[in-house]
């Protein structure tokens, strides 16, 4: 059974840089998706980044350019880079992980944006 435990969340001024990690007690290489979800206050939640089965990467229009989705097979972990950040990016941000008809979730993570 995969457990997935995120760290690297905090607080970061606007610009600034963090990076998300993921990391998963259970082999997640047969994943059928890695993706990262956020929550704003108020807000449904919502796909941030993910990544298929296939090795190709998604992501939302409000990061692409500035959000970067990646694996570590070795460490099994996922990470999620996020650079220019933006005081629309605070939310609470959380793994999520699809595998052989399971659904798996990270407890969240909060990132918080300051002027």
């Amino acid at each position: 059974q995969v457990q997935l435990v995120e760290s690297g969340g905090g607080l970061v001024q606007a610009g600034g840089s963090l990076r998300l990690s993921c990391a998963a007690s259970g082999n997640i290489f047969r994943a059928n998706i890695l993706a990262w979800y956020r929550q704003a206050p108020g807000t449904q939640r919502e796909l941030v980044a993910a990544m298929v089965s296939g090795g190709n990467s998604n992501y939302a229009d409000s990061v692409k350019g500035r959000f970067t989705i990646s694996r570590d097979y070795a460490k099994n972990t996922v990470y999620l880079q996020m650079n220019s950040l933006k005081s629309e990016d605070t939310a609470v941000y959380y793994c999520f992980a699809s595998q052989l008809g399971y659904t798996y979730w990270g407890q969240g993570t909060q990132v918080t944006v300051s002027a």
